[in-house]
């Protein structure tokens, strides 16, 4: 077995008078310099791209969902397989997040959606317009109705767990409720008092399944801290998580920052959280890949962050550049035989011309997904890279004005 002593993380350099910095994560299948955008495979795969090629295009760690691989294949068999990297033939870092997300998207039926804009009007019986609640959440946990068809699942902090160290991930999460923004104050005081008993029985099963577990590498656990938009609460729940012990005495590994939350507010909330969580732990941002929002939440002590979007936009032929997004399966690209980007340096821009994928597109072909994936991936996974070289380099408040001064101006299609 390769102990807690196998996970780590190390600060390298600080912005001035900020919580940002860069940083490496060590893990039992390798290191990841931060800051770091990690990509999603929801289901042990990266939709429409190799983990092969994943690795060619710089991505460092790739995070699965553990409530879609309970349901299938079922986390006993990539258990079986030797964990989730050897299922998916990945060989570096992996995260998993514990099945939390569900209680919000599958509860009330906003599926994909985490940033809402605030609502005077509130209510905690909220459910999304013309959806149905798959989920109901009690202090126990919470019992799904699987949206493949229509089981009913039990989740615990305790399954949580066993689900995750059976998908052998390197960082996995503990198990929380996702609220929304149109819940009340009241019910957010509550939510957050019933994450922060889950956590302490994820920490505690955690170090069960650990002892039990000696055939395989140490998982890292990170503790995630909610309370949506209100100071008070983000600060509460750090100190609260940062506080909690397992049984043998040891702490959270690091630490998600998660929960609905409104846009603009993004720096504040993760600002709070910084002051409060311990400089010697890693933080990671669940959800965000925006360039505005990477810069934000970097400057304000983020480490790593992941986010479905660079894949699920390609796949609908949306395209990211300096300049903005597009999409390629428009006209005016129709005889266009430049390619995407002629200053990104990813296999498709390489190789491919515009004119090609907007025919991709239009034919409906498979490809059209896999091309615009890789270069959607890439062009994130680069910003991340460029904003990490900037903090080492000294000239972070330059690269963030130079880069988002092209981003907002939204040249369309340069």
């Amino acid at each position: 077995m390769v102990g807690p002593g196998s996970f780590s993380f190390a600060v390298r350099k600080r912005l001035e008078a900020r919580h940002g910095r860069s940083g490496v994560i060590s893990t039992p299948h390798g290191d990841i310099a931060t800051p770091a955008f990690i990509p999603v495979g929801t289901k042990a795969t990266v939709k429409a791209v190799l983990p092969e090629t994943m690795k060619e295009i710089g991505a460092q760690a790739l995070l699965a969902n553990a409530y879609h691989l309970y349901l299938q294949p079922g986390s006993d068999i990539v258990d079986e397989a030797g964990g989730l990297g050897k299922f998916m033939n990945w060989p570096g870092p992996t995260f998993t997040d514990s099945g939390g997300f569900q209680v919000m998207s599958l509860g009330v039926g906003f599926k994909k959606v985490l940033a809402m804009e605030a609502v005077d009007v509130r209510s905690d019986d909220v459910i999304a317009k013309g959806k149905e609640r798959l989920a109901t959440v009690d202090d126990d946990g919470v019992t799904f109705r699987s949206h493949l068809d229509g089981s009913k699942h039990r989740f615990t902090p305790e399954v949580s767990m066993g689900i995750q160290h059976q998908l052998g991930a390197d960082i996995m999460f503990a198990f929380d409720e996702l609220t929304t923004l149109l819940n009340t104050r009241g019910y957010q005081e509550k939510s957050l008092q019933r994450t922060h008993e889950w956590a302490q029985r994820c920490l505690d099963e955690h170090e069960r399944l650990t002892a039990a577990r000696t055939h395989r590498p140490y998982q890292a656990l990170f503790g995630v801290i909610q309370g949506a938009q209100y100071e008070d609460l983000r600060r509460k729940a750090c100190r609260g998580l940062e506080s909690l012990r397992g049984s043998a005495g040891t702490g959270f590994d690091g630490y998600g920052i998660g929960g609905a939350l409104e846009k603009h507010n993004l720096g504040t909330i993760v600002g709070w959280c910084s002051d409060e969580l311990p400089e010697d732990k890693p933080r990671h941002m669940l959800g965000i890949s925006e360039p505005e929002d990477i810069f934000t939440a970097v400057e304000n002590g983020a480490d790593t962050f992941d986010c479905v979007n660079p894949s699920r936009v390609a796949r609908n032929a949306a395209i990211y550049v300096a300049e903005g997004r597009f999409n390629i399966n428009t006209s005016r690209f129709r005889r266009d035989f430049t390619p995407i980007d002629e200053t990104c340096d990813c296999y498709t821009c390489a190789n491919y011309t515009r004119a090609y994928l907007h025919h991709l597109f239009k034919a409906k072909e498979i490809l059209a997904a896999t091309l615009c994936t890789i270069h959607n991936e890439r062009y994130t996974i680069r910003l991340v890279d460029r904003i990490r070289e900037s903090i080492e380099g000294g000239y972070f408040d330059e690269h963030k004005a130079e880069t988002l001064g092209r981003w907002k101006g939204r040249v369309p299609a340069p």
